[in-house]
């Protein structure tokens, strides 16, 4: 039984390790909302609170946050986003304590199968927005189409859980690229890290591949970008759909292998999955606050550029505001998760709805393509194909990889 009437946003957040880049929009919203969020009309009025914990980039400290939040800070619903292996472990985490969670940024293909290994399965309390790998596939050939001849495209795909969702004959990449009309070569997984991808480009040479799809690493990335211009068998156009590739959130620290490693990101011209920019007609369900405005707010606070997250991180506090908003009893855990189950909101990030999703559970985002390409000012996301969002305008065409 809580001391108190008051309810608690959950966040668990990389704010340590490998992934501490990622965690920055999210965090950056909970500072920014939590002082205009102090209440929860519902019933009356009820205090809110947030807490934060630090996943520190591992599986295992995810868990341990998950358990932190429910037992010491009385958590009635848990947030999150990033990481492959953390963001599973903290939606199990939440699923095995009883607790609703609201996570995003993870194709929900993976999502569901990482956990369940069934692409229907129902959890109790766990709820995701994302985007499909197949809807990875259908931006990724607007692309390439645009681009030029695409009838071969080489897939650089790791051995573990992400590239054998990617080549999954039903629900992966593979099959939504080839209703398209192309063909996929595919030489085969490499481990993480890499070490050389030497036995791929010549693969890729011998079939004349002159656009490469990949999931990779930033640093695996810029691996494979400076060994294939070294062989002389560098692709006119690389897409890539990890997150890690953006060249001004890669990595922390200033070491010369780090920029040396952007450098080679930035070279080339990464194209890439645009789910959210300040471009985006959308506002935010709490105030109204436009994308554009969330951006500025963003750069004029961290003195950084604006970061896709950004926009869905905004959105994971809309709905978890939202279902303690309209939960029947929000101090009930799993009328929170029933109010997360039926909700359909406009937010910050475009419109969500759990009730019409391609399984239990799961609610579709857009998806659109972009690249980045360089400027005066370094380097900018520009907008190249819009077909499914047709509202976002295209601000450039698709330029070679160098």
């Amino acid at each position: 039984m809580r001391p108190d009437s008051s309810l608690c946003i959950g966040a668990v957040v990389p704010r340590t390790g490998r992934l501490a880049a990622l965690g920055d929009p999210l965090s950056f919203v909970i500072d920014l909302l939590a002082p205009r969020l102090s209440e929860v009309g519902n019933a009356g009025r009820r205090p809110l609170r947030f807490a934060t914990r630090d996943s520190r980039s591992e599986p295992g400290r995810a868990r341990q946050a998950v358990r932190e939040l429910v037992e010491r800070d009385r958590a009635d619903v848990v947030i999150t986003m990033a990481g492959t292996k953390v963001l599973p472990a903290v939606a199990d985490a939440c699923e095995a304590l009883g607790v609703p969670c609201i996570s995003t940024t993870f194709p929900w293909q993976a999502y569901v199968y990482s956990r369940a290994g069934d692409m229907g399965h129902r959890f109790d309390w766990t709820y995701h927005f994302a985007w499909g790998l197949d809807d990875i596939a259908t931006v990724f050939a607007d692309i390439w189409e645009s681009f030029g001849d695409a009838s071969a495209v080489g897939c650089l795909w790791n051995d573990d859980l992400q590239g054998r969702l990617l080549r999954h004959d039903r629900h992966g990449f593979a099959p939504a690229a080839a209703s398209r009309g192309h063909t996929l070569i595919d030489p085969g997984g490499y481990r993480e890290p890499a070490a050389d991808f030497g036995p791929q480009i010549e693969d890729l040479r011998r079939h004349a591949v002159t656009i490469v799809t990949s999931a990779a690493t930033a640093t695996d990335l810029a691996l494979f970008h400076r060994q294939a211009r070294e062989a002389g068998c560098l692709p006119r156009l690389i897409t890539c759909s990890r997150w890690l590739a953006y060249p001004h959130t890669s990595s922390r620290g200033g070491a010369r292998n780090i920029a040396d490693m952007e450098h080679e990101l930035a070279e080339a011209r990464v194209a890439t999955l645009v789910y959210w920019t300040p471009g985006h007609p959308h506002r935010s369900s709490l105030d109204g606050i436009t994308t554009g405005e969330l951006a500025a707010a963003y750069q004029d606070c961290t003195g950084n550029l604006w970061l896709q997250p950004l926009g869905l991180a905004h959105a994971l506090v809309e709905v978890a505001h939202h279902a303690l908003a309209h939960a029947d009893a929000p101090t009930d855990r799993r009328a929170v998760a029933q109010a997360i189950g039926s909700t359909r909101l406009d937010t910050i990030a475009g419109h969500l709805d759990w009730t019409s999703g391609p399984t239990p559970n799961i609610a579709l985002i857009p998806l659109i393509g972009g690249q980045w390409q360089p400027t005066h000012h370094g380097h900018q996301l520009a907008v190249v194909t819009n077909t499914a969002c047709p509202d976002v305008p295209v601000t450039a065409d698709v330029t070679p990889t160098r």
